[in-house]
């Protein structure tokens, strides 16, 4: 064997051999993008948010439905098309129901790295500690103020390696949502596009926010790739952990380093409740007066919401659109990449719906089995902000999470070649706004 590959060690050759045999550049740069339909979705599904729970049963003989699933107590459901049935078909008919608020299909998830071919290189402790990112957010000045003592991160993604040193006393109990066990660690294969994704994002949590904890809940296969329902789970997981909105247990700030084209209204509804959305005079309220909706309301009257960080994709598209990033939720920021050279990252989406920008091209973080990986995507950035976000929250926890998105934005620092302005860690602990303009 030749030197360099007795260097490298077991595991990271495998993943190396694995991304050669695939055809993929190693270095984080785009291979050819695979095609993302918006209309990807789990074939036979229907998801539902209906005004009372006791409008079910009757839909469901009227409309030759089986029940799949539901979010506890809210009337909230995923129904099944049972034979050959057309789901389009089935979809406008419930939409015409008076009982029924939403219907639409369960569209597929996936990161934005596995869906464009992204993929990790060899990366050290040294470079993850040493990188340039902590520089371009000035986190080293944030930290002498807040270090994110206190705060619950929930990471929904392809799980994490929860031996890995980076994350070592980080971690609090997850989930897995793909399996759905109590185990959310990393499955699969360095062959797996997906493989180490959710590590390297709680990697990248942790160097922004040392000291706050982790909630690793697993949404994402090991090919990156989920759907709606699963993740609307763990988001209402993620605030409400054991269910029992009286337990101060919820996640401050949720990463989601996933999207797709498509939108989809009932994750847009689940997300306002997780952010504990404040209704905007402007829109008709959405109807939660269902009694299934009384935990939401006391979770949030005692402890608050979640920030919301969300990828905006890599598509190198200013009109391309990824979901949720682009959801107008309350307390929802979403996030696109830099480079090193203080410009937009090449493969970063931009565009008037993205709020702020963060490092996100040749990203040093954990990866399986504790090794580092480099990787660029805007999967990297949004942990980044979130990390920030947690220090913001940490510091000031009486913010609401609309008030901590407002001041990553109003904070954020300018980047030249661009309007967007990138995330400002010391700035935003300052409260002081940002009027400076790119030199």
């Amino acid at each position: 064997m030749l030197p360099w590959l007795n260097r490298i060690g077991g595991a990271r050759l495998l993943h190396l051999v694995a991304l050669l045999a695939l055809g993929v550049l190693v270095l984080g740069v785009p291979a050819p993008a695979r095609a993302d339909a918006a209309g990807d979705a789990v074939a036979s599904d229907v998801l539902v948010q209906l005004r009372s729970a006791a409008a079910l049963q009757p839909l469901l003989v009227k409309h030759r439905l089986s029940l799949l699933g539901r979010f506890g107590a809210r009337p909230i459901f995923r129904l099944g098309v049972t034979g050959a049935d057309d789901v389009g078909a089935k979809i406008e008919a419930l939409q015409l129901e008076p009982d029924v608020l939403q219907a639409e299909r369960n569209f597929i998830q996936r990161s934005p790295e596995a869906r464009k071919n992204l993929v990790w290189a060899i990366g050290t402790p040294q470079a993850y500690a040493a990188q340039w990112a902590p520089q371009a957010l000035r986190l080293g000045a944030a930290h002498a103020t807040s270090r994110g003592a206190g705060m619950r991160v929930a990471v929904l993604d392809t799980g994490v390696d929860g031996s890995h040193p980076a994350l070592a006393g980080r971690l609090l109990p997850g989930f897995d949502f793909v399996d759905f066990d109590a185990d959310p660690s990393e499955a699969g294969s360095p062959a797996d596009l997906g493989f180490g994704h959710g590590t390297h994002v709680a990697g990248l949590v942790a160097l922004a926010a040392p000291a706050a904890r982790i909630m690793p809940l697993r949404v994402l296969d090991s090919s990156g790739q989920g759907n709606a329902w699963v993740l609307a789970e763990a988001i209402l997981r993620a605030v409400d952990p054991d269910g029992n909105p009286d337990t101060d247990d919820g996640a401050h700030v949720i990463n989601l380093s996933l999207g797709t084209a498509a939108r989809t209204r009932i994750l847009n509804t689940v997300a306002a409740l997780a952010s504990c959305a404040v209704p905007d005079p402007a829109e008709a309220a959405p109807d939660l007066s269902d009694p299934g909706y009384n935990g939401d309301r006391a979770r949030c009257a005692r402890f608050g919401g979640a920030v919301i960080v969300a990828a905006a994709g890599n598509d190198g598209s200013a009109s391309v659109r990824e979901y949720p990033a682009a959801e107008s939720v309350y307390g929802l920021l979403a996030v696109t990449a830099s480079a090193a050279t203080g410009r937009l990252a090449g493969f970063a989406n931009s565009g008037n719906w993205i709020h702020v920008v963060a490092p996100g091209d040749g990203i040093t973080s954990s990866v399986p089995v504790g090794e580092y990986g480099t990787w660029s995507g805007t999967s990297m950035a949004s942990p980044l902000a979130a990390g920030v976000a947690a220090l913001v929250r940490a510091a000031e926890p009486a913010l609401t999470p609309d008030d901590v998105v407002r001041r990553l934005i109003l904070t954020a620092s300018p980047l030249c070649g661009t309007d967007l302005r990138q995330v400002d860690a010391a700035q935003a602990l300052s409260g002081i706004r940002n009027d400076a303009t790119c030199r």
